[in-house]
């Protein structure tokens, strides 16, 4: 998929618990904490020179106005981890519809060789694509992905 405009406004969103990540079940999460990972995405953000964001809430009404707000801040592209919203948050998914910014869905883990409840996502069908179980990577893979637009490779 090529967008019709260069990519130069990416937005990372991080669902609840992910502040935890380094000390939380670090056999499903990694070792990774979440300053590391943003750190790692806006460094290779500034290189490709592209305007980077991060935001992580544990609070869904936080995350739906972020997402609003993204359509006014003038963001091309949304890197998301849900989280347990990934499960439950229509409000989440409804948002994402509503400013039609196309956007990837990164998971730490692999959520379909975990709990059954973990396979649904509310998400999934409206993403450009879905990155799951390569740790931390799967934020940087996103973020190349997003960045490869800005050419339309």
């Amino acid at each position: 998929m090529s967008l019709s405009n260069p990519v130069k406004n990416i937005l990372v969103l991080h669902g609840p618990n992910l502040n935890l990540l380094g000390l939380r079940e670090p056999e499903h999460y990694g070792s990774a904490t979440l300053q590391d990972i943003d750190q790692r995405l806006a460094t290779r953000s500034k290189q490709a020179g592209v305007k980077f964001a991060a935001f992580q809430s544990n609070i869904e009404g936080e995350l739906v106005n972020r997402i609003q707000h993204a359509r006014r801040d003038g963001v091309d592209f949304i890197i998301i981890n849900p989280a347990a919203f990934t499960h439950t948050s229509i409000a989440m998914r409804d948002a994402l519809a509503a400013v039609k910014i196309p956007f990837i869905e990164v998971h730490l883990s692999n959520v379909f060789a975990r709990e059954e409840f973990r396979h649904r996502s509310y998400f999934t069908d409206l993403a450009v694509g879905m990155i799951s179980g390569l740790g931390s990577k799967g934020y940087e893979l996103a973020l190349e992905y997003a960045l490869q637009q800005t050419t339309g490779d």
